[in-house]
């Protein structure tokens, strides 16, 4: 016998557990992740930066918004999800100046390298710097929105892979490891998955590529001050930041994958090392850990996120690429607010004046119905 819920959330990544915990109490929800831990794929191998400057306009405007409204949260709790850690950008001047956007700003070569001493002056000619980036301990982030969202009522389960789906009457009907769910709603927030799901559920794919992205911890002869900005190449060839006594290190890759639990590549680790060494006086030697995760992204880039026009009650929450995390938050609000205005529920309120109308309207400009 099936449960009966108003929203079934497929994924419990950062995308899923964010709505979760935005529709706890509001609706009844159940989220159902394949994996036996929730955020076990991209949402465990974050950089674990919210950076302003960084991706598309629709992008910076819901990390504006996720920025204040996990702001909010920290000032009612004792541990803080935010910590400021600026973000700067170096490269040759046309590098830098394409990449450069929104609250980013040019400085000297000189502030440049007296903000990061690890880089060789001869390995860059331009720099900008975003003061307005911050660190995200993102293992606290998804401990608070599973508490917030089982204390509303959720009911999560995991090690639960869907393996049906169909339209129901009304709603729909969904197999998941052992249990069954019906629900008004389906959430497709399944990331690399998500088109697989949607085929699953007869509905049409909306064409979202994984890419690969790999990290890895390093100990080096020269550890980074505290004060150090994270730091990342305009030309997309590196990025560094201080993670303790060692430095966390990545290629910035972007190789289109299938979706599966990507594992890194040494050579990639072993050609990074060598290139980090040559621009930096880090002094790399040695790896601790190292991880590949999957960025998932639509062909121009912008998160999927609306009801799919074609299937009723079908509700995409996908494409975040590598900005899962910096938009998480933003794009839950709004998530939220139309499931819960699409199904007419009475505590569903019209946008509020200020920062949630003016991301409402970013991203009504580009996808809140999906194939409209």
């Amino acid at each position: 016998m099936s449960a009966n819920y108003d929203v079934v959330i497929v994924g419990g990544g950062v995308a899923g557990l964010s709505l979760a915990s935005a529709l706890a109490g509001k609706c009844s929800v159940a989220l159902v992740e394949a994996e036996q831990s929730l955020a076990y794929h991209a949402s465990a191998r974050s950089a674990r930066q919210l950076i302003p400057s960084y991706g598309p306009p629709v992008v910076q405007e819901l990390t504006l918004r996720t920025l204040e409204l996990i702001a909010a949260q920290d000032a009612a709790r004792a541990e803080h999800v935010l910590s400021p850690r600026s973000f700067m950008l170096v490269g040759d001047e046309a590098a830098v100046r394409d990449k450069a956007s929104g609250q980013m700003k040019p400085i000297s070569h000189a502030e440049a390298v007296e903000l990061c001493p690890a880089l060789r002056p001869d390995a860059f000619t331009a720099a900008g710097l975003d003061t307005g980036s911050f660190a995200c301990d993102a293992p606290l982030l998804l401990e608070d929105h599973r508490r917030r969202a089982e204390a509303g009522g959720v009911d999560i389960i995991t090690g639960a892979r869907v393996h049906s789906a169909q339209r129901l009457g009304s709603g729909w009907e969904l197999g998941a490891g052992q249990e069954g769910f019906q629900s008004a709603v389906v959430v497709n927030a399944a990331g690399a998955w998500a088109d697989e799901l949607a085929v699953l559920s007869g509905v049409e794919k909306v064409q979202l590529q994984p890419y690969r992205r790999t990290a890895a911890i390093v100990d080096v002869d020269h550890p980074l001050p505290e004060s150090s900005p994270m730091v990342a190449a305009a030309d997309e060839s590196f990025y560094f930041r201080r993670d303790g006594q060692q430095v966390l290190i990545s290629p910035s890759e972007s190789v289109p994958s299938g979706p599966e639990d990507a594992q890194p590549h040494p050579d990639d680790i072993e050609a990074l090392v060598a290139r980090l060494n040559a621009v930096t006086t880090l002094g790399i030697r040695g790896v601790r850990q190292s991880w590949t995760g999957l960025r998932t992204e639509a062909a121009d880039g912008v998160p999927v996120v609306g009801f799919d026009a074609e299937a009723r009650g079908f509700f995409w929450l996908a494409g975040q690429g590598g900005y899962g995390f910096q938009t998480s938050s933003g794009i839950a609000e709004l998530a939220a607010g139309l499931i819960l205005a699409g199904q007419g529920a009475a505590n569903a309120a019209p946008p509020a004046a200020g920062p949630a109308s003016r991301t409402a309207e970013t991203l009504a400009a580009t996808r809140w119905s999906i194939r409209r």
